[in-house]
């Protein structure tokens, strides 16, 4: 379809001798840069009319209606001046992009003076050959029981944020609906002409119930006549869903792989990023067999506030969140009853909260102020471990519940055989802009700052901690990774991932390869900070099949340091590189902006003097109080009410095609409990005080910025947007 344009497609480099290529090229022939083939859906009937093969504004190509490919990538996209409210929804919809397209610019259609301004999205379900992933409808009769069950989850999930909006209207189109393997995705957001309800929901459902495979359709139409209920509970409705969707995973095989490296990199002198597991933590756990939390939790943080700050804060955050976590895992397997995705989503943010304020406390015991304190980005996963009666007589252990959390800019992905999904949205500067409202993502990357972070641990008292907490389900084989920036800087997660990933999978290669690999690439590509990767391989196979080659699988990492590990040997170790760090881009009216305080510029931070001694001896200390801490986490866990149950309803027969209500506009039905909690804008949030979170010996910092160290990476400190305390420049 491509080659047949003979227009050109231009390369991206901007200093290309030769920018034009000829459609279907992967790179450019004049200096081998990756070509990039964006597909937009264009919003519209308008949009319709137009004929196959048409271009556009001399730069798009009609591929099909309503899909349009730009052939200059790098030129901005027209934008008016004044951004209308329709797209409003799509902006402040925006920590919802896993399911939720994004505005890319606009376009006019027509003679001057009768054009039709038609509106133009990106991160859309187009394939790589420009078209349309299936809708739900064309997928449903031939997928998996606990697909299927998977893809309504996600339609109740997303319900709460688009009613807000005042899109939910989006989820009653079915065509509107298309589906990426297990990832439902909206192509379009539509405000329709009436509000709807749950119940216009349950109808649409319904539709899908009457194919639904045998061991579901049942439950399924039980739980469709609950929604068609007037009195129906919205909790209820989501706790047996839930049921459904947890004993339909159980079913599946899941066996879990980790392995874990961080390096400092070939231009930093010390590794302020820690993750876990390690090489240690698979030592340890071999030789006492007290760490319980292999293969189930992972995470990686990233610390900030200069050398002796970013490294203990990191390292602070693992030891507590470990010890914490070890104990919710204790009290869920002492549990009979399921803890539901909002209970375990609140138990979560309560131990994130205690965490961030054992680092805030050790700012204030060393009278760190202003841009000396430190922190930590963060991202976990829990694979939680709950017991699931498949049957009366066979209960099963099911870890196929997936939960992420995140603060700051450390990222999360799931990699399949054929895509890759990011599954985290970061806490910067670039991400509140858009969901705001100011400005649409591209035009965020102009700024100098819009890297900075909005949010990290331990930078200011929990009660301004908003940690992002979401919840999936593992229903097919993949790799979860988590990274830090280093690696995931200029997107080099999307544009690797196809090295590794599926050669992973496919068993031709080891995770611990992979993982190596992704850490040579960093260096090399984004060589300026440090690197740390966390990959589990998620295998819903019975049995193990890896035919990757040995030579393969020992290849080091072209620069390991001591703290880089992995399972089951661990790297050499290799000579570190020095280098120039690069200076910050921030302008004087961005800094004056983020720093508003008068203050002398910090000192160069100096070289280590002694090795961490004293932080790992306050380190043991702090964990003895986390352990006081676990007491008080352990009594959050005390039984709680289950939402009401609802009786069986009087029978209602199902609707036929014509009875499924049209699209409409509704008014906001907000679960505080039915989605994870959404990231807000610093210079919106207002304090929530919740005595049970913040320990009362845990001081609250008056003054939350950190110290830029001559190893800060560029373009990388918050501005607040209130009197607040900004959060810290990054790492």
């Amino acid at each position: 379809m491509i080659s047949s344009f003979s227009e050109p497609i231009y390369c991206p480099n901007l200093s290309c001798p030769d920018p034009r290529n000829t459609f279907g090229r992967q790179h450019c022939a004049a200096c081998e840069t990756d070509l990039i083939y964006r597909y937009v859906w264009v919003v519209g009937q308008a949009a319709e009319e137009v004929p196959t093969g048409k271009v556009i504004a001399d730069r798009y190509f009609v591929i099909s209606p309503q899909i349009w490919l730009d052939s200059r990538p790098v030129v901005p996209p027209s934008v008016p001046e004044q951004l209308p409210d329709t797209i409003m929804p799509y902006l402040h919809l925006y920590p919802q992009r896993l399911h939720t397209p994004e505005v890319y610019g606009f376009c006019s259609l027509g003679e001057p003076s009768e054009a039709t301004e038609v509106l133009l999205l990106e991160n859309v379900p187009i394939n790589n050959f420009g078209r349309l992933y299936p809708s739900i409808l064309e997928s449903w009769s031939g997928t998996s029981a606990a697909r299927q069950v998977y893809w309504l989850w996600q339609m109740l999930q997303m319900w709460a944020p688009l009613s807000e909006q005042g899109v939910a209207s989006s989820l009653l189109v079915p065509q509107n609906l298309r589906v990426e393997g297990w990832r439902v995705r909206l192509l379009e957001l539509h405000r329709g002409n009436f509000v709807p309800t749950l119940r216009d929901l349950g109808d649409v459902w319904s539709g899908l119930v009457e194919s639904a495979q045998p061991e579901v359709q049942p439950k399924l139409g039980e739980i469709c006549q609950f929604m068609r209920r007037s009195s129906m509970n919205f909790d209820a409705i989501a706790l047996e869903l839930n049921d459904l969707l947890l004993e339909q995973a159980a079913k599946l095989p899941l066996h879990l792989e980790v392995v874990g490296m961080t390096d400092t990199g070939p231009q930093r002198s010390q590794n302020e990023d820690s993750c876990y597991p390690v090489a240690t933590d698979f030592q340890s756990s071999k030789t006492s067999g007290n760490d319980k939390l292999i293969p189930y939790l992972t995470m990686v943080c990233d610390g900030v506030g200069g050398h002796e700050g970013g490294e203990v804060a990191s390292q602070l955050a693992v030891q507590s969140l470990k010890a914490l976590i070890q104990n919710l895992l204790a009290e869920i397997a002492e549990q009979e009853e399921l803890m539901t995705p909002a209970m375990v989503i609140k138990q979560l943010e309560e131990i994130v909260r205690v965490v961030n304020n054992v680092i805030s406390a050790q700012n204030n015991e060393q009278g760190k102020e202003l841009r000396q304190r430190m922190g930590t980005t963060l991202v976990m996963a829990l694979q939680l471990p709950q017991k699931v009666k498949i049957s009366e007589d066979l209960p099963s252990n099911n870890s196929h519940e997936l939960y992420l959390v995140n603060v700051g800019d450390s990222r999360a992905y799931w990699i399949g055989k054929n895509y890759c999904h990011r599954l985290t949205v970061d806490d910067d500067v670039a991400s509140r802009e858009v969901q705001l409202g100011h400005c649409l993502y591209w035009e965020t990357q102009l700024r100098a700052d819009a890297g900075a972070l909005t949010q990290a641990l331990g930078t200011r008292d929990a009660d301004f901690l908003r940690p992002t907490i979401q919840r999936f389900i593992v229903e097919e084989e993949g790799l979860l990774l988590l990274c830090s920036d280093g690696l995931s800087d200029n997107d080099w997660v999307e544009r690797s991932w196809e090295n590794y990933g599926p050669e992973v999978l496919e068993g031709k290669m080891s995770l611990e390869a992979a993982v190596q690999s992704w850490i040579r690439l960093a260096n090399e590509k984004n060589g300026y900070d440090n690197t740390s990767v966390v990959a589990t391989h998620c295998r819903m196979s019975p049995e193990r099949l890896v035919l990757f080659d040995p030579a393969v699988a020992s290849a080091p990492a072209s620069a390991p340091v001591s703290g880089s590990v992995s399972l089951p040997p661990s790297l050499p170790r290799s000579l570190q590189k020095s280098g120039r760090i690069p200076e910050s881009q921030l302008s004087e009216s961005s800094k004056q902006l983020l720093y508003p305080e008068t203050s002398p510029a910090p000192e160069p931070v100096q070289k280590r003097r002694s090795k961490l001694s004293l932080p790992l001896l306050g380190l043991l200390g702090l964990m003895l109080a986390c352990g006081a801490l676990g007491l008080w986490v352990r009594s959050l866990l005390s039984p709680q009410p289950e939402p009401e149950q609802l009786a069986p309803p009087p029978e209602i027969p199902a609707p036929s095609p014509s009875e499924i209500p049209s699209p409409g506009a509704e008014s906001p039905s907000p679960s505080p409990e039915s989605t994870p909690s959404e990231i807000p804008s610093p210079g919106a949030e207002s304090p929530l005080p919740s005595p049970e979170s913040t320990p009362s010996d845990i001081p609250s910092p008056e003054a939350e910025s950190l110290s830029p160290s001559p190893e800060s990476t560029p373009g990388e400190i918050p501005p607040p947007e209130e009197a607040e305390t900004p959060p810290p420049p990054r790492e």
